[in-house]
């Protein structure tokens, strides 16, 4: 698979990756005074900061998806859209949500994986100072992108007695395992892809629910995120897991 996808796998993963903010962005176009409408209404803060926070959200989001398929400044593009997912945190009370907290975790984990694919190997914070490769911090940014892309399996977890939820849960929660530790990762990885797509698109079939019904945006926002947070498991695909992980020790051994 590899073979024939590494030309353009970590352009797709990108892709996928800023799906979610290029959705937002432009929603917060069409819907801007919806949007301010209702961050005045939750926190009575008036129709100027309500105006300037949908402002925020929209340059924030278009200009950070920008750089990122252009390949320009995109370490400051990353810090941009994490700052825009602790805002929307904040803004929307997500924060007390478990399971759109978790899925807004793993999407930073997305995000952390593609600031970690940014930095230039081996790059030292001092000047004439080797890092140490185990010590590199993109080799932690990676290992904390993969813990954090498991996040979003859990909320996909269902506690019944049927057959299928359990079979589901045996082997989803022994493939997140698996890229959270780093064994095996790039296959583990590719097949969480697989299996969170198929259940993307049957769950949240978005373009089946009528534009004007409130379902059709929340299903569409649950859609593009959860392509986010495959675009980051297409970047593990394609890069690997890094040095923190079971895979790069095994070499050693």
């Amino acid at each position: 698979f590899l073979r024939v996808t590494k030309q353009y796998l970590p352009h797709v993963a990108r892709l996928c990756l800023i799906s979610t903010f290029l959705e937002d962005g432009i929603r917060m176009w069409f819907q801007w005074s919806e949007q301010r409408d209702y961050i005045d209404a939750t926190w009575n803060c008036g129709y100027i900061l309500a105006s300037i926070f949908v402002f925020l959200n929209l340059l924030g989001q278009l200009t950070g998806c920008i750089l990122v398929l252009s390949r320009n400044f995109v370490q400051y593009a990353c810090f941009g859209l994490f700052g825009i997912i602790a805002l929307q945190t904040i803004a929307y009370s997500i924060l007390w949500d478990l399971k759109f907290l978790m899925r807004n975790l793993a999407l930073g984990g997305g995000l952390l994986l593609l600031l970690a694919e940014s930095r230039s190997e081996g790059k030292s914070m001092f000047a004439g100072v080797p890092t140490m490769r185990e010590s590199s911090p993109k080799q932690y940014m990676q290992l904390g992108g993969r813990v954090l892309l498991v996040l979003m399996f859990m909320t996909l977890l269902h506690f019944d007695a049927s057959f299928f939820s359990i079979l589901q849960n045996i082997v989803g929660t022994a493939l997140i395992i698996l890229v959270a530790i780093g064994f095996k990762t790039k296959l583990a990885a590719l097949t969480l892809v697989i299996w969170l797509f198929g259940i993307n698109v049957y769950f949240n079939a978005f373009w089946t629910v009528p534009v004007y019904k409130p379902m059709h945006d929340f299903l569409k926002y649950d859609f593009f995120q959860t392509m986010s947070v495959i675009g980051g498991l297409l970047l593990v695909v394609a890069l690997g897991p890094g040095g923190v992980s079971m895979d790069e020790k095994k070499k050693e051994w």
